[in-house]
């Protein structure tokens, strides 16, 4: 898997949180395979770290209504920095950007934005679910020590590394035909992995 390196060093998530102040990162976030979801989602994703609390806020709009989205940190173990996928990612050339076509750019899945991030628990049925207006919600604090050492533990020592992440959000309705070269992750339809929007985590202020 290729990937574009950075020279950047790895950034502590114990140490940002160590500061006299909450550090705050946004996520502007941007549609992705717009012609496949007749979409255009967008919203931010807002990480606070303030002492040993982290809280992960977002608010998307211009999703598939009443459904339930997986949203994520992607990123690389050896803290390569991730960037989010462009059109050129659709390597195949079947119109949709897949969960893997994407991975050369985001990495793989790290911390799901659920109603337990420090769980590290990919598979659940509590991420958000979008209103009829097809938006939602979502916010959760939990201890930045917690996640750091759940991350560690997961990734063999990598960095939380923030700023080197993208979130994605993903989900289109079941009901959507898709080609059979769109890929998935073992046996989770495509239709629950397609990324549908994404965002880089900016450091806010100096």
């Amino acid at each position: 898997m290729t990937a574009c390196n950075s020279s950047k060093p790895a950034a502590s998530a114990a140490a940002a949180g160590a500061g006299a102040g909450p550090v705050t990162y946004v996520a502007d976030l941007q549609p992705l395979n717009t012609s496949t979801t007749g979409l255009q989602t967008s919203g931010e994703a807002r990480i606070v770290v303030n002492g040993d609390s982290l809280t992960i806020t977002t608010n998307v709009k211009g999703v598939a209504p009443r459904m339930t989205h997986l949203q994520h940190f992607h990123g690389f173990a050896d803290n390569r920095d991730a960037i989010c996928p462009t059109a050129a990612a659709d390597t195949n050339h079947d119109g949709v950007i897949d969960i893997h076509e994407t991975e050369p750019m985001v990495g793989v899945t790290m911390v799901p934005f659920t109603s337990d991030p420090v769980s590290m628990q990919i598979v659940t049925n509590t991420y958000p679910t979008a209103g009829a207006d097809g938006s939602f919600t979502y916010s959760k604090t939990v201890s930045l020590a917690a996640l750091d050492s759940a991350f560690k533990k997961t990734f063999n020592g990598s960095d939380l590394d923030i700023a080197g992440r993208v979130v994605m959000i993903h989900g289109i309705p079941d009901s959507t035909k898709l080609k059979s070269s769109v890929s998935s992750l073992g046996d989770i339809p495509a239709q629950v992995t397609i990324p549908i929007a994404c965002g880089k985590p900016v450091k806010q202020g100096n």
